[in-house]
């Protein structure tokens, strides 16, 4: 199909631009007002489902360094003494951003670089 076919339909329902009330263009293509309502809606749907939880909490609950570090062996294959570094950063960040909120304690920042074959 050529760009002004494209440009002439939404590209979600496939209604032309004579069958729809308004339709909204953009760079690869337009979509039309009665798709952009019905994704509205199920935005607004989703936002009053409860929100997903993380394996490791929220940053209210500072997961410990064996925690996070269980979740990297899920992901991650050997580098056991990497793993063992960034779950302490990981810790040490979560801390020092819940100590941040509330101004309590000052704690260090750490840098890490991981280089490899891999990335």
């Amino acid at each position: 199909m050529n760009d002004t076919r494209m440009m002439d339909r939404c590209v979600l329902c496939g209604k032309s631009r004579e069958h729809v009330r308004k339709l909204i263009l953009g760079m690869y293509g337009g979509v039309c007002a009665d798709c952009v309502k019905l994704a509205g809606d199920i935005l607004r749907s989703e936002s009053n489902a409860p929100a997903p939880t993380h394996p490791l909490g929220t940053v209210d609950t500072v997961p410990k360094p064996k925690d996070i570090y269980r979740v990297l062996n899920q992901y991650v294959v050997g580098q056991e003494r990497a793993k063992r570094v960034l779950s302490v950063a990981v810790y040490n960040h979560y801390k020092r951003v819940k100590a941040g909120a509330s101004g309590e304690v000052e704690l260090q920042k750490s840098n890490i670089l991981l280089i490899g074959p891999t990335g």
